[in-house]
């Protein structure tokens, strides 16, 4: 049985999640703690790994649904925000420091690169288990290194073992190994200030344009791969059609589903693919929105989106629109 004095840090029992996620939903966490550097993430996670506790990571939770059943074993959420950058592009982060916030470091010391990450509600550690990105940039592409505990043992490792795809890493396949994210290491390219300060506002004014207020999970599925369709669709922008993508809200939009609401849940009428809450919603009727937008963009234009959200804890019994 998990011992709260095992750990460096304050454990509480039965902690709902909601609070912890930008989508407000989810059950209690059966124990949860928050470690504030990463000398105390690292022990913790050492410590759970050595003792097969099972481990859910976490840091602002901007991209994540616990099931209302809840999150079983120990909920680390990553409270270490320390961001080193120097003016030759190296940069040493803690996972727990905001996306943005390293955007913001970067651009101050006259670093370009990170421009898309304007605007992007997460932590460093978020980003890099779904490699986040925007506007045909991802995070991995600046890493150089990271410091991982795997297997109970602290250690720095090359970018390969996260095995990193579009909005994809070996973090978010079935069954994924217990790896607590510490820090990373990125050598960023140099750029000229008024740029990078020029192109971080034109995202973000994209983003306040076209993004909805209320609580959400950003994107929530993944765009979709596929040639032949991307063809097929008379309106879709000519450099999507030269790509082969098929951007999921477009899918979502022309399947006619803004708007549709189920409890608290619903498809935005700003942009199709972020699903907000409302008011209340609860983690079942979220994904039963969505999972009903997925069986209608299927029956509708024969692909499959993926989502970009990672469900959590206790789906087990999830039988969909079942």
């Amino acid at each position: 049985m998990l011992s709260p004095t095992a750990l460096p840090f304050e454990v509480r029992t039965d902690v709902p999640l909601r609070g912890f996620t930008s989508l407000k939903a989810g059950g209690p966490a059966d124990w949860l703690g928050i470690a504030r550097t990463v000398d105390d993430l690292a022990a913790a996670a050492s410590w759970a790994q050595s003792e097969a506790v099972a481990t859910t990571y976490l840091g602002w939770g901007s991209n994540i649904l616990p099931a209302d059943a809840g999150v079983g074993g120990l909920v680390l959420i990553n409270g270490a925000r320390t961001i080193q950058v120097s003016s030759s592009g190296d940069v040493t982060a803690d996972a727990g420091a905001g996306y943005q916030e390293l955007f913001l470091k970067t651009a101050q010391a006259g670093l370009n690169g990170l421009e898309f990450a304007v605007g992007i509600p997460g932590t460093i550690g978020g980003a890099l288990v779904s490699n986040a990105g925007a506007y045909r940039s991802c995070i991995s592409e600046f890493l150089t290194e990271l410091e991982v505990v795997f297997e109970g043992k602290r250690q720095w490792v090359e970018p390969a073992f996260m095995e990193f795809g579009y909005r994809d890493s070996i973090l978010r396949r079935p069954n994924p190994p217990s790896v607590a994210i510490l820090q990373v290491r990125m050598k960023m390219p140099k750029g000229k200030p008024k740029e990078i300060y020029d192109e971080g506002r034109e995202y973000q004014r994209q983003r306040i344009s076209k993004q909805p207020p209320p609580a959400s999970a950003g994107s929530f599925f993944k765009n979709v791969n596929d040639a032949v369709l991307a063809q097929t669709l008379d309106d879709l922008p000519g450099p999507l059609k030269v790509k082969g993508i098929v951007p999921a809200g477009y899918l979502i939009q022309r399947a006619g589903l803004m708007g549709t609401r189920i409890g608290g849940a619903m498809l935005s009428r700003r942009h199709a693919n972020f699903v907000l809450n409302v008011g209340g919603a609860t983690a079942t009727e979220i994904r039963t929105l969505t999972d009903h937008a997925k069986a209608v963009v299927h029956q509708t234009f024969g692909v499959s989106m993926e989502e970009e959200v990672l469900f959590l804890g206790r789906w087990e019994n999830w039988d969909g629109l079942a």
